[in-house]
């Protein structure tokens, strides 16, 4: 049985979810459909099939990222190949291509099977079988896609448009159309040649490589530079960054697939949903008989068509005589908007960026590779933060060289250095931190650490710290 490799794609930003998805914490590391996230269930979808046999996904993220990613991975217990860790987002053709590049420099060139992580597949095993029929087309060399029978006439989404009149069989992709207008769509559907375009990619990695040689030799040289100056720690792949900085920004489609002659759609019928927008999320999260999604901390009165999100459970937000309206209310920022604007939102990030608003990219709760920060409240020269620290787990040992902390412990058992003294503290008590002081916390425990900070200084911003020595390699 032919091994299949995946390469997760989990870098983008993820704009048109804002304000749930941001910069700093993108929607594929949001759960927004059940428990698990979209990034830990597309994980968990190709790491086991009875139909084919899968590799230990590769996993392409962004270097302020790839932490939440390993520890994402480790929840639900799926173990990772390499992890390739770009220094700055540049799409998805230098991230495959670099994928490509090392497979074939570290494998007997194998098949890499390319995955966004910001749509849902609700039937694996359906999937699975379709990603099978692949496998005979990758053998004779060409490109396979993963194209989605049209349910509905979506602008939001890509098409693909087939050469033959018949979208549920194999079939030659021509043409790739980028979110057409409503009339478009509907003649699409009509004339039965398109599919939605998911982004799901089956391909030999050598064939890659060789598209990009007749196609992108340009960005195959660049990117070429960056893996050979890779760095290497454990799985951890880290590509060159001057060489990196100077590749294209460019997608695969626009750099490689709308070029190629090979390139075959195979129809997927199973469930799919690209998540990338709140009419999807919508979509996806089965309104009622009047068009009604409500989270559980919202409440609809005489509304129809309406998304009401809250996802701050000291926050209860209710749509009063509301029509046609996704409302998104988080602690830090809330989105009204028009169900017809909803493909406009990351303009609205743009705005808030150019305004320099922090809500713009930054998102309330700070993931680190230890646990995550979340500020409570924030003054002139105080700030009251909540601090999350994993079992086993450590903040670099470090300084600051403009405020005092305090520290009380309301979960678990926290060892405390300060200044080379070391110190015990347990639930219920506290431990001052004097300005300028070296200090370090561990969680020893078995149990998640949660501590109460609270900061008192002229400047109180993450800047200020000096560190030291770092188990995460941050120093």
């Amino acid at each position: 049985m032919t091994e299949i490799n995946p390469v997760l794609l989990a870098g983008g930003s993820g704009t048109r979810l804002w304000p749930l998805s941001r910069k700093s914490h993108p929607k594929q590391f949001s759960s927004i459909i059940g428990d698990k996230t979209l990034f830990q269930n597309i994980a968990l979808c190709l790491s086991e099939s009875d139909l084919i046999s899968f590799a230990k996904p590769m996993i392409v993220t962004h270097q302020d990222l790839h932490f939440t990613a390993s520890r994402q991975l480790l929840e639900v217990g799926v173990e990772s190949g390499p992890v390739f860790i770009e220094p700055e987002r540049k799409n998805t053709a230098p991230a495959i291509l670099a994928a490509a590049i090392f497979a074939v420099q570290n494998s007997m060139d194998p098949v890499l099977l390319i995955s966004p992580c910001d749509h849902a597949i609700s039937d694996p095993v359906a999937f699975h079988s379709v990603v099978a029929k692949g496998l005979p087309f990758v053998e004779k060399g060409r490109f396979v896609t993963f194209g989605i029978y049209p349910e509905r006439a979506e602008t939001g989404y890509g098409y693909l448009e087939l050469e033959t009149v018949d979208a549920r069989e194999a079939n030659r992709v021509v043409n790739f159309i980028e979110k057409p207008d409503a009339q478009t769509v509907q003649n699409f559907i009509e004339s039965g040649r398109y599919l939605w375009n998911s982004g799901i990619f089956l391909f030999r990695a050598s064939d890659m490589i060789s598209a990009f040689e007749k196609h992108a030799p340009d960005l195959l040289k660049q990117v070429t530079l960056a893996v050979e100056n890779l760095r290497e720690e454990r799985k951890t792949i880290r590509v060159d960054p001057e060489a990196w900085a100077q590749c294209e920004n460019i997608s695969i489609d626009y750099a490689i697939m709308e070029k190629v002659d090979n390139l075959v759609a195979i129809p997927f019928l199973g469930g799919w949903c690209d998540l990338g927008g709140w009419n999807s999320i919508w979509q996806e999260l089965k309104p009622d008989s009047n068009g009604i999604v409500c989270s559980k901390n919202s409440t609809s009165i005489d509304c129809s068509n309406v998304l009401l999100k809250s996802d701050n459970e000291t926050q209860h937000l209710v749509g009063l005589g509301l029509n046609n309206i996704i409302a998104v209310a988080m602690r830090d920022a809330v989105l009204v908007a028009h169900k017809d604007r909803a493909q406009d939102i990351a303009e609205v990030v743009k705005q808030l960026k150019e305004k320099s608003i922090p809500q713009a990219e930054v998102f309330p709760i700070d993931y680190r590779p230890w646990g995550w920060f979340e500020t409570l409240t924030k003054a002139k020269r105080f700030q009251v933060k909540q601090i999350f620290i994993y079992p086993s787990a450590a903040l670099s040992l470090q300084s600051h060289h403009h405020r005092s902390e305090h520290w009380i412990v309301v979960q678990g058992t926290a060892k405390v250095s300060i200044n080379s003294a070391e110190k015990s503290i347990f639930e219920g008590e506290s431990i001052h931190i004097p300005l300028g002081a070296v200090h370090r916390v561990e969680n020893p425990g078995k149990v998640p650490l949660i501590l109460i900070e609270v900061q008192i200084g002229c400047y109180l911003g993450e800047d200020d710290i000096i560190r030291y020595k770092d188990k995460y390699s941050r120093v």
